[in-house]
Order: C-alpha cells, then sequence, then structure tokens
C-alpha cells in the first residue's frame, strides 16, 4: 500500500486554486473545488505536457496547448484532441492537512 503524502494545509489551498506535488515521478495536482478536494495526474493524455496553467472552470482543466479537456473529478476527457482520461487519485484531510497518494498499484 503506498503512503499518503502531504500537500498542503487545507487552508492554504483556497477555492479554485491547486497544487502540485511529485510522488515518484508523478506529477499530482491537488484541485479545491468548492471545498472538495480532488486529484489528478498533471498530464494531458494528448501530449503529454502539464495541464496545470490552463483554465479551471466549473469542475474542468483545459489543456493550455490544444485545448482538450478534463474533468477534475472524474479525469474523463471531454474534449478533443484528447480522449483518454487522466489518472486520477483519492484525497483526504488528516489534521487539517490535505494529503493525496498514489494507489494504482494497490
Amino acid at each position: 500500500m503506498n503512503e499518503w503524502t502531504n500537500v498542503a494545509a487545507a487552508s492554504e489551498i483556497g477555492p479554485g486554486e491547486y497544487r502540485v506535488v511529485d510522488i515518484d515521478e508523478v506529477a499530482i495536482a491537488v484541485f479545491n473545488l468548492d471545498g472538495e478536494y480532488f486529484a489528478i495526474e498533471d498530464v494531458c493524455t494528448h501530449d503529454f505536457g502539464t495541464l496545470t496553467g490552463g483554465c479551471v472552470e466549473d469542475g474542468r482543466i483545459m489543456c493550455p496547448r490544444h485545448g482538450a479537456r478534463f474533468d477534475i473529478r472524474t479525469g474523463e476527457a471531454l474534449t478533443p484532441p484528447a480522449y483518454e482520461p487522466v489518472a486520477t487519485f483519492p484525497v483526504r484531510i488528516h489534521e487539517d492537512m490535505v494529503q493525496v497518494r498514489d494507489n494504482r498499484d494497490d
């Protein structure tokens, strides 16, 4: 089982904000969407560039290079040129710390 990784204090990630952490060379973006936290791999499945830096609106992030959109809650690819979803990860609040873990090897 993979360990939980501290991202930031919950108060440090305001609504609409995100933080990126690296877990075993995987960049994971953790978003605060109206007080709920969600985590996705910070990579566009179309061109493998980073997603962060793209516009976040209504729980969706737009790739800053080619405009593909992804649902931050589910990882689903919503628009071309991306067709494959991004990986999602479990998030929890533990002692006021936002934590994430890569559970793909569980």
